[in-house]
């Protein structure tokens, strides 16, 4: 289970007026063929965290919406960042995400004086930065993090499911499964699609793009 730990150590070792904020950030929908990805950040105060807490991943829809509200009224600050599909298909997946990142923090309130943010690959941030691989099952502002970016981007597909229920997005939420690739058989590509992943890159020119995905099927990555 994630702790607090890791922000609490940070907090002892940042020098300068305070006060001093950290933000755990983490991002979610790297991984589909359709849809943004967004990114959020979260700053969290010992004493005043929702109870439950975890990896996204490990929690069930019913869970994670249970926790959104609880994060959005307890924590100091939540910052919401995404990056289109157009900007993904014009700068990759990668530095989109990175973009993301930097807008969720950005769009904190309460400026981040420090960042934990899962994975490896540490973003552009406009505050210094530290990566933790599996933070959002180690750090519980990652946690915290992946919750908000996982129920913001879910309630965002299924509302582009209403417009186009073709795909089962409101299920799939844009990842490449049986379902979705049943849809862009029977219905073709939509604006929604990512035209540089290979299945749709292949459906409008029928070749594979260079900077695709080469999996057609892409397990919801969180």
């Amino acid at each position: 289970m994630p702790h607090y730990i890791f922000e609490s150590r940070l907090l002892k070792t940042l020098d300068g007026p305070g006060p001093h904020y950290i933000c755990g950030v983490d991002e979610v929908g790297r991984g589909p063929l359709a849809g943004p990805v967004v990114a959020a950040a979260v700053i969290l105060k010992k004493g005043r965290i929702p109870k439950g807490l975890n990896d996204s991943k490990q929690l069930d829809e019913e869970a994670r919406e249970a926790l959104y509200p609880q994060i959005m009224e307890m924590a100091v600050a939540v910052g919401v960042g995404a990056a289109s599909v157009d900007e993904i298909d014009l700068v990759n997946i990668r530095q989109a995400t990175h973009l993301a990142m930097a807008r969720a923090v950005r769009s904190l309130p309460v400026a981040a004086t420090f960042a934990l943010v899962d994975g490896n690959d540490p973003p552009p941030l406009p505050c210094r930065c530290e990566t933790l691989v599996g933070g959002d099952a180690r750090s519980l502002s990652i946690a915290a993090a992946s919750i908000i970016a996982k129920v913001t981007r879910d309630r965002l597909m299924v509302a582009l499911h209403e417009a186009h229920p073709g795909y089962n997005w409101r299920r799939n939420k844009g990842y490449g499964t049986a379902d979705h690739l049943a849809g862009l058989k029977a219905c073709g590509v939509t604006i929604h699609h990512r035209r540089s992943f290979s299945p749709i890159h292949h459906i409008l020119y029928g070749e594979e793009s260079g900077d695709s995905i080469n999996n057609a099927l892409i397990p919801q990555d969180s």
